[in-house]
């Protein structure tokens, strides 16, 4: 049966790639089907480095969402992300039509004059995204959606996001080996907005960050639209890198440390206490002070908010952030991030959570870590980007599959009955 409300995001990450079949309830909720989640090695930074491996990874977390959901992935909206996408805000003016009304295509205009004013857009670029900012009809100002406004001329910004041609080009191929079709694109720091941002704070001002595990994502919306954006290479795989470093450990050991016994700020640590460290390759435990864990943790946890905040004052927007600061991703989840967080910026700070959610495997994906995926999830809802052809339900295939075999083994039941009655009158 095939399915027009379904979609499929896949965020293909540094440290994992995960996978989300969703649909939309009629209240407008989302109604988690499946997800799959596994380990990432086929990227650094939010760039392939190893098509093989990231392909092996996709399928795999593609494998495990069908099986939850019964349905056959087939195309997905995809991340991506990295220091080689840049956004540039663009001005566009037109003329409404002959009718004095804005309508949709008048939108279309408005949004390719925006991409032809474009300088610099040279032959090793593309345009991801065309993201409309705020429109003026006449003299009506701070105009989001014109569309059924009387005017004669409209005017406005957009928010055009570009990326390298072959970093795109590895991301789509690695999706398409993995038999996928590429629905749509969607820059990450966008989607991770979508899934933990409330239109209050939308509206209001505020910054968004994610951070993952090569990567750390940073996107400011004020009055309504996406208004700066910026991609930092430091993030939580560096905290862990630090850790191996510091108690001269296997990055595995590191990571699990990081996990279990970290903290990002100093003033938020218990107790202190000491911890065992496995030895490298059978040489004997060791010890190491909890509190020494917490200044190694702290140290990079530091670094990474100090460049989101000089990224923040770069954009010109820091006083506009009257909602503060929304932190989330898997980096996020280290014990005093938030309270660090809000020390560095000097900014209100809360951790964000996928909004938005009904039902279905609800707990599943009730972690920052899934912010991206949901994220693509909402996007691909926004704008329609799904398709009938996009997924398979698997429930009527495994319906009537039992119906055969419950109709074959009927059929089967009546020719022995009918050879004993026949082996009876012999």
């Amino acid at each position: 049966m095939q399915r027009s409300n379904i979609v499929v995001g896949l965020d293909i990450g540094t440290t994992k790639v995960c996978v989300v079949v969703a649909e939309r309830d009629e209240m407008g909720k989302l109604n988690i089907l499946g997800q799959g989640r596994t380990d990432s090695e086929g990227l650094q930074r939010a760039t392939v480095v190893n098509i093989n491996k990231t392909v092996e990874a996709i399928k795999t977390a593609v494998a495990d969402a069908e099986r939850e959901s019964s349905i056959r992935v087939k195309g997905v909206n995809v991340g991506i992300s990295g220091a080689h996408v840049h956004c540039i805000n663009s001005h566009s003016e037109i003329s409404v039509n002959q009718s004095g009304i804005v309508n949709a295509s008048d939108v279309k205009r408005f949004l390719e004059k925006a991409k032809t004013n474009i300088r610099y857009l040279d032959i090793d670029h593309e345009i991801i995204h065309v993201i409309p900012q705020e429109f003026i009809v006449d003299d009506q100002e701070g105009v989001l959606d014109p569309i059924g406004m009387a005017g004669t001329t409209m005017r406005g910004s957009a928010y055009i996001v570009v990326g390298m041609k072959t970093k795109i080009r590895n991301i789509k191929q690695c999706v398409e080996k993995a038999g996928l079709e590429v629905n749509a694109m969607t820059f990450e720091p966008i989607a991770s907005g979508l899934a933990v941002m409330k239109e209050s704070e939308k509206k209001s001002g505020v910054v968004i960050i994610d951070i993952g595990g090569g990567t750390t994502e940073v996107a400011i919306y004020i009055d309504g639209a996406i208004r700066f954006s910026e991609v930092i290479k430091v993030a939580a795989n560096d905290v862990t890198h630090d850790v191996a470093y510091g108690v001269k450990a296997l990055y595995e050991v590191a990571e699990d440390l990081k996990i279990k016994h970290g903290c990002a700020c100093t003033g938020e640590r218990s107790e202190d206490e000491e911890i065992l460290v496995e030895g490298i390759e059978g040489r004997p435990q060791k010890s190491f002070m909890k509190s020494s864990l917490t200044l190694i943790i702290e140290a990079r946890m530091m670094e990474i908010f100090e460049l989101i905040r000089d990224a923040i004052k770069r954009s010109g927007y820091f006083e506009y952030l009257n909602a503060g600061a929304v932190i989330t991703g898997g980096g996020c989840l280290i014990p005093g991030t938030d309270v660090l967080a809000a020390s560095v910026l000097g900014l209100d700070v809360r951790t964000g959570f996928p909004e938005g959610v009904s039902g279905g495997m609800k707990g599943a994906i009730n972690s920052p870590i899934y912010a991206t995926v949901m994220g693509l999830v909402a996007y691909s809802f926004e704008n329609r980007v799904f398709q009938d052809r996009d997924v398979i339900d698997l429930r009527e295939s495994q319906t009537e599959t039992a119906d055969i075999e419950s109709e074959q083994g009927q059929s089967g039941k009546k020719i022995v009955d009918r050879l004993k009655d026949w082996w009876e009158k012999l």
